[in-house]
């Protein structure tokens, strides 16, 4: 797969990505992350409704060669989970940026926002 960073997302260095939808955060993994892991075969998510503060761990994700946390990259509350990718983990490393989502958060701190990267800088610090 190619390592994609689309620019309409932001970016933070524990390798998640944030969709903003108005004020719903999607939040999933990144391609670069999918990359390093390789094939994912569980993850763990929260409930729907939790609390969540930034840098907190919401869940992990397991593959054949690792098991990562999973960091919010702001604060809020969980509005739904992807049940579809808890299902069937391969979906994250298929389709990362669509199908593969992680969790929807309420955003509650906006000013978090301005502490993400975008996909330029996001690149810059991986790829470095």
């Amino acid at each position: 797969m190619a390592l994609e960073y689309p620019e309409d997302l932001k970016y933070v260095d524990s390798h998640e990505y944030l969709r903003i939808e108005g004020d719903t955060v999607v939040v999933g993994v990144t391609s670069y992350a999918v990359d390093q892991l390789g094939d994912i075969v569980f993850v763990s998510l929260p409930e729907e409704g939790e609390q969540l503060k930034q840098g907190d761990s919401f869940g992990s994700i397991e593959s054949v060669k690792a098991v990562e946390e999973l960091y919010a990259p702001v604060s809020g509350t969980i509005l739904s989970v992807n049940s579809a990718a808890v299902d069937d983990p391969a979906q994250i490393g298929e389709d990362p940026y669509g199908d593969g989502w992680l969790i929807k958060i309420r955003l509650s701190e906006v000013e978090e926002m301005s502490e993400t990267l975008s996909a330029e800088e996001y690149r810059g610090r991986i790829e470095g």
